[in-house]
């Protein structure tokens, strides 16, 4: 699997690139296709960053990954 470093996800926002690319617990997921993640954003979560330590205050479950693709792992 390919390695992204915080730096190249950032850049997978939505904005900067058309790609809009999650972090979660290691692993990025390609969000692009997604209605709920539209121009980048979801609520007040911002796409290219590591969102595990937002997670917890999520009203879903981690399901919701099980609809994404995994593009590569973070680099820590």
């Amino acid at each position: 699997m390919k390695t992204y470093t915080r730096g190249e996800l950032a850049l997978r926002n939505g904005q900067d690139m058309d790609e809009i690319w999650l972090a979660y617990k290691g692993d990025i997921y390609d969000a692009s296709d997604s209605r709920y993640w539209k121009k980048g954003f979801h609520y007040e979560h911002w796409a290219g960053q590591d969102l595990t330590d937002e997670f917890k205050d999520a009203p879903h479950s981690l399901k919701v990954f099980e609809r994404l693709d995994v593009v590569g792992s973070l680099i820590k």
